[in-house]
């Protein structure tokens, strides 16, 4: 009975206070020929070892921004060891990884090209490999003044490129600034995602990526050690099964979900958090609803990606 008068005290506190969710903005100031340039990077290969894998590689901008895999493939085969998360809307993840082990996105973009398991380079390779380029040479030359490229400014390309991987205009942000109607379905559908308590977690403009939560609150998930959790950043046994709670932006076109990859659709994703983390059992019809819902999550794909 606890667990429920949580989740209906939860619901009256926010609604009164108006919606727990903000809209994305339409737009974000950028430097374009840093973006430009970050683009570029993002999509080459020359920053793996075996030339073969690039971010875009782990982070499909053409679906969602994510990994279709339930773990990505990095530099010479090797296999990751938790489901890559969309770059989509990073800039607003509070941490970055499921574990929260980088504060903001430039340590976040270092992370993979110095993986053993993932690029596996490191900034003098990188260094080397881009001076070795006339084409990279001269673009480093006109964006940041200089005859050597760097490796800070390698990353710092990269992370301007991603700050711009925003999707605007989601039905559902359309609908928060008043311009459309959600359709009865998918109204009904944010109803139940409040009431449940699933706002619990996933709030504010991102809708997610602002918490860390325990993967099984209730009733416990299974805990395998393999995967890269909160207790690793903290060493404290308190924080095993502990992660970031992901963005549910874009959510329809990122599965498989959770840090697993466990959850191949979505109501089969709403279902078992509502078990594990909510403690409740939801019937087919509301996992349908809520469904309908998270299907107005998806927004528009930054022009950059395409220029």
């Amino acid at each position: 009975m606890l667990k429920y008068l949580f989740i209906i005290t939860f619901f009256y506190t926010i609604s009164t206070a108006g919606e727990p969710i903000s809209p994305l903005p339409k737009v974000v100031e950028f430097d374009k020929a840093k973006a430009m340039l970050g683009r570029k990077l993002f999509f080459d290969p020359i920053l793996s070892k075996d030339t073969k894998v690039s971010c875009n590689s782990c982070h499909k901008l053409s679906k969602g921004g994510a990994d279709s895999n339930t773990v990505s493939l990095g530099s010479k085969g090797k296999r990751g060891n938790i489901q890559a998360p969309t770059v989509y809307n990073s800039r607003y993840n509070f941490k970055q990884f499921w574990n929260g082990r980088a504060d903001d996105l430039a340590e976040q973009a270092n992370g993979p090209i110095t993986n053993p398991n993932e690029h596996d380079m490191n900034p003098k390779l990188v260094e080397k490999r881009l001076n070795a380029s006339a084409s990279y040479k001269n673009l480093f030359k006109k964006i940041y003044n200089t005859n050597k490229i760097k490796y800070d400014d390698v990353i710092d390309a990269i992370v301007e490129f991603e700050k711009v991987l925003i999707t605007p205009n989601a039905k559902f942000d359309r609908y928060l600034r008043g311009e459309i109607s959600l359709s009865p379905i998918e109204r009904e559908g944010y109803k139940l995602f409040k009431q449940y308590g699933c706002i619990t977690c996933h709030n504010g403009i991102n809708i997610g990526g602002n918490s860390f939560q325990k993967m099984g609150t209730f009733f416990a998930y299974d805990t395998n050690k393999s995967y890269p959790d909160r207790a690793m950043v903290i060493k404290k046994k308190k924080y095993e099964n502990v992660f970031k709670v992901p963005t549910l932006r874009n959510i329809a076109l990122t599965a498989p979900y959770f840090h697993d990859g466990s959850a191949k659709t979505l109501k089969e994703a709403v279902q078992k958090m509502s078990y594990h983390n909510l403690g409740i059992e939801i019937t087919f019809e509301d996992s349908d609803k809520i469904v309908a819902f998270l299907k107005t999550l998806t927004g528009e794909k930054p022009k950059i990606v395409d220029q």
